[in-house]
C-alpha cells in the first residue's frame, strides 16, 4: 500500500472541495490558470531533450484562463474557437521569422501542449460557472479519480489484474479497468442520489450512468495518452510536486482529458 499517495489525498482532497465549493468563479480561474501553468511547465520539461517549444505563447494562453469568466459566457467557446487559428499563425511566424531555428516538430509539440493542457483544462472552470456548476463539477473528478482509485484497488490492492491492458502501461490490466469504471458508475449515482434529496436537485439517475460511463473509458483513455507521451519522452513521471503521485500533470491528466466532454454532456442535463 503506497502510504505517500494516501496521504497526499487525505490532505489534498479537502483543499480540492474547499476550492470548488466555497471559493467564487474569479478566485478558481485564477487557480486553475496557476495549476495550468504548473502542467505546461512540467509538458515542457519533459520534451526538453526532444524540442524547443514556443513557451512564452503557451504560457500567454494559459493566463487567459484567470480571466475567463469575466467574457459573458455565451461568448467562451466562441473566442476559444477564434483562439486556436491565431495561435497557429503565430507559431508559423515563428518559423519564418527565425529562419527554421523553431521548426515544424517544435511547433507541433508547443501547439499539442496548447490544445491537450491549457484548452481542456479551460473547461473546468466553465462548468463551474455554469448554472449549478458547483454540483455538476464533480462528476468530473467522480469519474476520472473514481476511476482512477477503483482500478488501483482491483488491479493493485486485491492483486485482480492478470490480464494486461496494453503495453502503453504495463501496470494497468483489463480487470482494473472494468472495476474503475463499475466504481466510478456507482460513486456517481450516490452522489446523484445525495444531490436530488438533500439539495433539492433532480437530476436523471439514467443520465448520469450513461454520462459517468462514457466519462469513466475517456479517463482511462486519457491515462493512456499520458502515458504513451511519457514512453516517448522515457520518463516515468511529469515531475514529483505531489508525493506518491508524481507532478501536477500526472494527478490531472485524466481529468483535464475529459472537462471538454464533460461539459459537453452536462449541457445536455
Amino acid at each position: 500500500m503506497n502510504f505517500k499517495r494516501i496521504a497526499t489525498v487525505i490532505i489534498g482532497l479537502p483543499i480540492v472541495i474547499v476550492l470548488l465549493v466555497f471559493w467564487n468563479k474569479y478566485i478558481i480561474d485564477i487557480a486553475f490558470s496557476i495549476v495550468t501553468i504548473i502542467c505546461l511547465y512540467e509538458y515542457f520539461n519533459a520534451f526538453k531533450e526532444k524540442a524547443k517549444p514556443v513557451k512564452w505563447l503557451a504560457y500567454l494562453v494559459a493566463t487567459l484562463i484567470s480571466v475567463i469568466h469575466i467574457i459573458p459566457q455565451e461568448y467562451i467557446i466562441n473566442i476559444i474557437a477564434i483562439i486556436m487559428p491565431i495561435i497557429l499563425v503565430i507559431l508559423f511566424l515563428h518559423i519564418i521569422i527565425t529562419d527554421m531555428k523553431i521548426n515544424l516538430y517544435d511547433i507541433m509539440i508547443t501547439l499539442f501542449g496548447i490544445c491537450y493542457i491549457v484548452i481542456f483544462t479551460m473547461f473546468i472552470p466553465i462548468i463551474r460557472g455554469m448554472e449549478n456548476g458547483e454540483i455538476l463539477i464533480w462528476y468530473i473528478f467522480l469519474a476520472s479519480w473514481g476511476t482512477d482509485t477503483f482500478a488501483y484497488i482491483i488491479g493493485k490492492t486485491f492483486k485482480l489484474g492478470k490480464h494486461k491492458f496494453s503495453k502503453v502501461s504495463p501496470n494497468k490490466s483489463i480487470e482494473g479497468c472494468i472495476g474503475g469504471l463499475v466504481g466510478a458508475i456507482i460513486l456517481s449515482l450516490i452522489y446523484t442520489y445525495i444531490v436530488n434529496n438533500y439539495i433539492r436537485i433532480n437530476i436523471s439517475y439514467i443520465d448520469i450512468l450513461a454520462i459517468t460511463a462514457l466519462l469513466s473509458i475517456l479517463s482511462q483513455i486519457g491515462d493512456f495518452a499520458a502515458s504513451s507521451i511519457k514512453r516517448y519522452v522515457d520518463i516515468k513521471d511529469y515531475g514529483d510536486l505531489i508525493p506518491g503521485h508524481g507532478g501536477m500533470l500526472d494527478r490531472i491528466d485524466s481529468v483535464i482529458f475529459i472537462a471538454p466532454f464533460a461539459y459537453l454532456l452536462l449541457t445536455l442535463i
